[in-house]
């Protein structure tokens, strides 16, 4: 016969990683499945300048709630009478509930970039992303409009009258 006393960790950490595997963060190039089909606008710029931010970690209570059953279900198995498993099992749900929320907020916590652009008509925009395609200041990109703003990297120049206001084309630095 198989002891839970034996399966019980394994099962809890088992269930731990799964759980918080689904709070890991989303990189640029995921779309949300609701995105499939939908239309979008798309414009072109050029990134005038960027800098890096930070992307705060997220509290949704599924790292808490997956350490709690986790830590419980490891807890319940330490001690000899029942008094003792119940006691355990409440302490380990309490700190594995702690541990879960901490662990969630870490792994989703990151670095981005906060990308200033100048649309070819001549709007600024800030736009803050992952910086996967390593872009830099001085370079032509692709804004895409659906479920969220995303950039990519332009293949080309302008198109001819893009950028160009009152005083003529404007370049990436703001100038003539």
């Amino acid at each position: 016969m198989i002891q839970l006393r034996r399966i019980a960790p394994a099962t809890a950490v088992l269930v731990l990683a799964l759980g918080l595997s689904a709070c890991a963060p989303a990189t640029n190039s995921t779309v949300d499945r609701s995105v499939l089909g939908a239309s979008g606008y798309v414009s072109s710029g050029t990134i005038v300048g960027m800098r890096p931010v930070a992307v705060q970690g997220t509290r949704t209570g599924i790292g808490a709630g997956t350490g709690a059953v986790a830590g419980g279900l490891v807890g319940s198995t330490i001690g000899g009478d029942w008094r003792a498993r119940t006691v355990a099992g409440v302490v380990g749900a309490l700190a594995g509930g702690i541990a879960g929320a901490a662990v969630e907020e870490g792994v989703t916590r990151g670095d981005a970039m906060e990308f200033i652009i100048r649309d070819d008509d001549g709007q600024t925009r800030a736009v803050v992303q992952t910086n996967e395609l390593g872009l830099t200041v001085g370079e032509r990109v692709l804004i895409t409009q659906t479920d969220r703003v995303r950039l990519s990297r332009a293949g080309g120049a302008a198109p001819v009258g893009y950028g160009a206001g009152p005083r003529g084309p404007i370049d990436a630095r703001g100038g003539k």
